[in-house]
């Protein structure tokens, strides 16, 4: 809460990025300022959101969400069949052109990965909204999508398009939202040495990790990845 009344005092502009799909950005907003943080939605950038941009500019309007229901409600320009938005009956004969995957977690069975996997063999594309491999379930490190978007890829031989982090796409379109041009003038700061490291390295701005969440020494010690800056926590930012 002091840090970003510190941002906006200072002037300097701020996203709140996330991965997550299992709340809407309405949720997320309720969720924050239940903690107290006063945000406003124009603030967070989802990779839900980065999903529908993706599909839509990709050409795909008809897709089968395989999302926590929550997340659908920021799906809506799209047409929903399929997956977490209700297996299609006979009255609807057009399959979807994509499959979009998030981070359905223990919602998964394998009817639900059967359905995905047939949509993908008969020539819909596979859109994933994260590649993350884990993530801080309580005090518990818990599958992310990344291992179930591998599954499809692997089954079928298909190459997904991710659109949330670590894409290239995902920052810059979140930099965009915030009038910024040269990447090299942000910071991402997270605490996955993947997603949000070297996703935010790769696409041009600094990488900086925090000690705090899934943060763990020993991956650290034995990854490839070198971040910029590495914080206690979130708090130290400023």
């Amino acid at each position: 809460m002091d840090l970003l009344a510190k941002l906006r005092a200072s002037g300097t502009p701020f996203r709140l990025v996330t991965n997550t799909t299992s709340r809407s950005r309405r949720l997320l907003v309720e969720r924050l300022r239940g903690y107290g943080f006063e945000v406003e939605a124009g603030e967070i950038f989802t990779a839900s959101l980065a999903g529908v941009a993706l599909a839509r500019r990709l050409g795909y309007s008809r897709v089968a969400p395989f999302v926590p229901s929550a997340a659908l409600e920021d799906m809506t320009e799209l047409d929903l069949i399929g997956g977490s938005f209700g297996r299609p009956d006979d009255s609807q004969p057009t399959p979807p052109a994509a499959v979009i995957v998030g981070d359905l977690g223990e919602q998964w069975t394998y009817a639900l990965l059967q359905e995905a996997f047939e949509y993908l063999m008969g020539g819909a594309a596979l859109l994933a909204l994260s590649r993350d491999r884990y993530w801080l379930q309580g005090n518990r490190l818990a599958l992310d999508a990344g291992p179930f978007v591998a599954a499809l890829e692997f089954a079928t031989g298909t190459t997904a398009s991710v659109a949330g982090k670590p894409s290239s796409a995902f920052f810059s379109a979140a930099l965009d939202s915030l009038g910024i041009a040269d990447p090299a003038l942000a910071a991402m700061v997270g605490d996955d040495l993947w997603s949000d490291v070297q996703g935010a390295q790769g696409a041009g701005l600094q990488g900086w990790l925090v000690r705090t969440g899934k943060f763990r020494e020993d991956v650290l010690r034995s990854s490839s990845v070198t971040p910029d800056r590495i914080l206690p926590s979130i708090a130290d930012l400023v």
